[in-house]
């Protein structure tokens, strides 16, 4: 028995086959059914509105597969290259291993349910409510360094359950397995390493320790992520160089909505249960090392930037352990009517439902920055175009892009060969390293640049227009066409170097 009087389901000494479906049985068919419903909606939606700029920026990437780039690890842009290969260069190829992600997420959900006690019933309930939660819908409709996370982060945590609840030290090699492959998404792994080893150490059970297995499990990971440690190494670190950007940069407003936001990530009444799921958790001495970890990573997290999506992973598994208690509430009932309204909300919210050319000014559009720098960005290699197209031939013939953000940069070597538009350079995160144009440049069209900052590097520079028609942070971005630099490339390029 547990503290709070639950029993520990599992025969985690002898195996078999629990019977009355514990976490040895297989999961209900309706979970499966949840998660095969949720991919085919994911992929229905997926060619509504179009890229998101991060989705741009991945494709780019790919196109030069490496260990590690400054601003990102090489995870998400090798699976933007895969599904570009695979299935085509379109959104809907893209848009492909998200949807099963999230097919993916329904399931492990469902499965923390079940390892924390949890019968048909509350598994049904983690993957309905998972399903129709706004953090994973935005995950599963584009690809996104929180697809994979959620994925990588929600197995690693069912290893842990399996681990703490069964003490079967098997699960430490798996959990060094998955956070070895999720080093090559985010370090963020680290996070929850890190709050749930203090939990142990300050609550136990401190017995799980002494398992040489996870010595092993630790040494699995070290040696799968090594590679990606040593890019990290031999780059000066570029990871929190990134991390210190993004807190200069954002810190203070993530701060602000830091918590209020973690009630929209899942939604107002997954929220309840997550409450729940935490006092459950806390109750029981097996796992209150997880309930621990959340406020560890909270405090990390708002240390660190205030990213209120990276507290995903433990809302979910906090929201799985609230459904094992929820299923047994009398007002159960009413629990299910108050999800179906929240579905319906979390839909509109997340997914392309309101019509592309509404979007500007909704609430959608102010709480889903998906959705509002999903709309728009072929428009920007469009106008673009009008302004290179406008220039006298000879000066067409040698002149070069200049992008100020790499979502900028990703639309317009995406839709290149359709305007015949020339090679793109941007001074943002990893591109810069990518270096700047040939030396002999005479003829720049930047879009984003401030033309006060590229001023003082041209001889001369003209206003050709302003971005319009986009609900995002497109809107309004001037267009500058500058001629002849006023010094070589290679003394400007450090100048135009910015991290965000």
């Amino acid at each position: 028995m547990t503290a709070d009087g639950q029993a520990i389901t599992g025969t985690p000494a002898t195996g078999g086959v629990d019977r009355a479906g514990g976490p040895l049985a297989a999961p209900p068919r309706a979970v499966a059914a949840i998660a095969a419903a949720t991919v085919a909606v994911l992929l229905a939606v997926s060619p509504w509105y179009g890229y998101h700029r991060d989705e741009l920026y991945f494709r780019m990437l790919g196109e030069r597969p490496r260990l590690g780039y400054f601003d990102t690890p090489p995870l998400t842009p090798v699976i933007a290259r895969l599904s570009t290969t695979l299935f085509g260069d379109t959104v809907v190829a893209l848009r492909i291993v998200p949807a099963l992600c999230t097919g993916a997420l329904v399931v492990l959900v469902a499965l923390a349910a079940r390892e924390l006690g949890g019968g048909g019933a509350a598994q049904i309930l983690a993957a309905a409510g998972t399903a129709t939660s706004v953090l994973p819908l935005v995950a599963g409709h584009a690809l996104l360094t929180l697809t994979p996370d959620l994925v990588l982060w929600s197995a690693v945590t069912l290893c842990l359950l399996r681990v703490l609840l069964r003490g079967d030290g098997r699960y430490w090699l798996w959990t060094g397995a998955l956070c070895g492959i999720a080093a090559y998404n985010r370090d963020l792994i680290v996070v929850l390493l890190v709050g749930v080893g203090l939990g142990v150490l300050v609550a136990g059970p401190r017995e799980v320790l002494r398992d040489r297995r996870l010595w092993a499990g630790a040494l699995l990971a070290l040696a799968i992520a090594s590679p990606n440690l040593v890019y990290q190494a031999t780059h000066d670190w570029p990871q929190f160089q990134m991390a210190q950007a993004l807190r200069v940069d954002e810190g203070a407003d993530n701060r602000a909505a830091f918590f209020p936001l973690q009630i929209v990530l899942l939604g107002p009444v997954q929220a309840v249960v997550c409450v729940a799921g935490w006092l459950r958790l806390w109750r029981n001495r097996r796992v209150r090392s997880l309930a621990i970890a959340y406020p560890v990573a909270c405090a990390l997290i708002l240390y660190s930037g205030g990213r209120p999506d990276y507290t995903g992973a433990f809302l979910l598994y906090l929201f799985a352990a609230g459904c094992v208690t929820a299923a047994g509430w009398r007002w159960r009932a009413a629990l299910a009517a108050a999800l179906a309204v929240g579905a319906v909300v979390a839909v509109v919210m997340a997914l392309p439902v309101v019509p592309a050319a509404s979007l500007g000014g909704t609430p959608v559009a102010a709480v889903n920055e998906v959705a509002r720098e999903s709309v728009g960005m072929r428009d920007v290699a469009a106008q673009t175009a009008r302004v290179v197209n406008g220039l006298p031939a000879a000066e067409r013939a040698g002149a070069v892009l200049l992008a100020a953000n790499y979502g900028e940069a990703g639309a317009l070597r995406r839709w290149a060969g359709e305007f015949g538009l020339p090679r793109v350079y941007s001074g943002h995160n990893e591109l810069w390293w990518w270096g700047p144009p040939p030396e002999g440049t005479r003829v720049v069209v930047s879009v984003g640049y401030p033309p006060a900052r590229l001023g003082a590097a041209f001889a001369g520079c003209a206003p050709a227009g302003r971005l319009s028609g986009m609900p995002g942070e497109e809107q309004g971005v001037p267009i500058t066409v500058c001629r002849d630099p006023v010094r070589p490339w290679r003394d400007l390029w450090p100048s135009l170097r910015h991290y965000s």
